[in-house]
């Protein structure tokens, strides 16, 4: 048995189970009982559970074909996110080549059909590209451009499938196209949906049974549902008067949608029928719904936590769906929430801290990745560490964050990274002020994203911060650009408005590298050697220019990518940052023990 924090991080988890749409009893889960995170199958007939993967840096991309015969799933090499398709029989068997003849790529997207038709996409170097497989047949190019994209879903009938592109060029507010497949194998092009520049679409998928689309749209400032039938050009928006963001799904008999409110860090989800415009809450707690959907029988399964309980999958009838063996997580402590006037308007954040602790207390600022992501009232092993040994935590929604709207999270083109920091700076300046956190003990730390910010932080307000933790960061933006995959070359470029060598200026302006020799904390760097998405030679880059610059610096290496799906290897990553933190700040210790708290 392990610490408190760390048993946590070991309480086997799992997802909130998919099935397949002509086999409903034939469902699938991520898991990560093994101590890895893996695919397994579960028989809802019969109760059988199998796990499907077993490898040694874990498996999380897979789905069930429409008839619930093959499970997918996507292999890489050693975590660097670079692989094909691979399947295996639902009832077991061994593994083989879901897409024979089809070269390794990045995931750009799946869509599998009844008849065991395929349609694959890929994303690569050259760009996007879609390609069709039948059985007994090579795959054949059905769409490619050089710009980002993604497939979403294939039509039931199997005679049309839906994209998300930026052939306009900008891949962080893409187009919608609707195309036909065609005897001879080829494609064309059926309907498109573009709001122009600056407005993202994001296609969910077909109705069920029909050629309707329901696709997320932005015309309102903030992220809401549309119905849109691309055979006559009509257009259905879903108006509900609900604050925060409205994503959504259709039910099984394509009569209803699920609509999930994203607001103030907390999600509800709620049943809305398109032809009477009646919307009825569900009844969950307050918390985070990582994910919910309608099954045949009208009954919704969702997965739920919030930041002082452990994650559970539901119905709502009130059971619980699956439960995950051995022990539940130990909970944690509710998390409140502050807003701070900063530059471009009041900032959301979370704040958690020990209790019964005595203020002001050292205090790690946790600076999410994405950027287009969010922090929630969500259950976290890692804030939940923190708190067990002394440390407030603080969470900042900053602009770049989803969830806001629209011009929240665009807030940061031309000016990325800067305009995040001022946001994090504000709230770490209120911190300090109400008394909550100790101005000498003050850590930022971050992955990914995150990790970026840190570095970038730790640079550009050095007097600020204490000590900097950053795992898997980009630290070097430019050699970061050069070595990336494609699909976030074209993210940078729609942030900076072109490539380094369109606008090198911006780039140097936003790059941590520009700024370390004016850091002043010590810094911890944990880095994936196979990472894809902040690649270990730009990070290299700049842990050289500490060392040339005698730059208080440590750094952990780990044999993955992007982050690790192994259990004790994340235990690691959190032991080398609590240590880190622990040697340079000197938490105080009066009062209730923490690892009891």
């Amino acid at each position: 048995m392990g610490e408190r924090w760390q048993d946590r991080f070991r309480a086997s988890r799992i997802s909130l189970p998919s099935w397949a749409r002509e086999a409903p009893d034939h469902s699938m889960f991520r898991g990560n009982a093994s101590g890895t995170w893996e695919i397994y199958t579960w028989d809802r007939a019969t109760g059988e559970q199998r796990q499907v993967t077993k490898r040694h840096h874990g498996t999380t991309s897979g789905t069930l074909d429409p008839t619930g015969t093959w499970v997918w799933w996507f292999g890489d090499t050693d975590g660097d996110e670079f692989g094909t398709w691979r399947r295996q029989p639902f009832q077991g068997g061994p593994d083989t080549a879901a897409v024979p003849g089809l070269p390794p790529s990045y995931i750009g997207g799946l869509a599998l059909g009844v008849s065991g038709l395929a349609l694959v996409g890929r994303s690569t170097d050259d760009g996007f590209s879609v390609h069709l497989s039948r059985p007994g047949t090579q795959p054949r190019t059905v769409y490619a451009h050089r710009q980002e994209g993604w497939i979403a879903d294939l039509s039931h009938d199997e005679s049309l499938f839906v994209i998300g592109h930026s052939e306009h060029g900008d891949s962080r507010h893409m187009a919608v196209r609707v195309l036909r497949l065609l005897p001879d194998g080829t494609a064309a092009t059926v309907a498109d949906l573009w709001d122009g520049p600056g407005r993202d679409l994001t296609p969910v998928g077909f109705a069920p049974g029909g050629h309707r689309v329901l696709v997320l749209h932005e015309r309102h400032g903030r992220v809401e549902p549309l119905i849109w039938d691309p055979l006559t050009g009509t257009e259905q928006e879903i108006r509900i008067d609900l604050p925060g963001e409205l994503s959504a799904g259709w039910t099984p008999d394509g009569r209803s949608l699920l609509i999930s409110q994203d607001h103030r860090a907390r999600s509800r989800v709620h049943r809305h029928d398109p032809a009477t415009g009646a919307t009825t809450p569900l009844d969950i707690p307050d918390g985070l719904v990582a994910a919910a959907a309608a099954r045949p029988d009208g009954t919704v399964e969702y997965s739920w936590s919030s930041s002082e309980h452990p994650p559970v999958v539901r119905d709502t009838t009130g059971a619980t769906l699956l439960a995950p063996p051995g022990p539940v997580a130990p909970p944690s402590v509710p998390v409140r929430d502050v807003d701070v006037p900063g530059p471009g308007g009041d900032i959301h954040a979370l704040v958690s801290v020990p209790a019964g602790a005595a203020e002001p207390l050292p205090t790690v600022f946790m600076v999410h990745g994405g950027p287009q992501a969010q922090d929630v009232d969500a259950f976290s092993a890692a804030v939940s560490a923190w708190v067990d040994h002394g440390f407030a935590v603080v969470r900042v929604n900053y602009r770049g964050s989803s969830g806001y709207g629209a011009a929240w999270r665009d807030a940061i083109e031309g000016r990325v990274g800067l305009t995040e920091l001022e946001d994090i700076k504000a709230v770490r300046d209120w911190a300090v002020a109400s008394g909550l956190a100790d101005a000498g003990r003050m850590i930022l730390e971050g992955g990914s994203w995150g990790g970026y910010l840190t570095l970038l932080g730790l640079g550009v307000y050095p007097e600020d911060w204490s000590l900097g933790i950053a795992a898997m960061p980009l630290a070097d933006y430019a050699a970061s650009y050069a070595d990336q995959m494609e699909s976030l070359r074209a993210f940078d470029r729609s942030m900076f408005g072109g490539s380094p060598d369109d606008v090198p200026d911006l780039y140097r302006r936003s790059s941590p590298i520009t700024y370390v020799e004016n850091v002043t904390a010590p810094v911890l760097i944990l880095a994936g050697e196979n990472d894809p998405r902040c690649p270990i030679r730009q990070i290299d880059n700049y842990i050289a220019r500490l060392t040339e610059l005698g730059k208080s610096h440590e750094v952990y290496r780990f044999d993955a990518g992007h982050g690790s799906f192994v259990v004790e290897e994340l235990i690691r990553h959190m032991s080398a940052e609590l240590d880190f933190a622990q040697r340079f700040t000197a938490p105080r210790r009066e009062g209730p023990s923490p690892r009891t708290a």
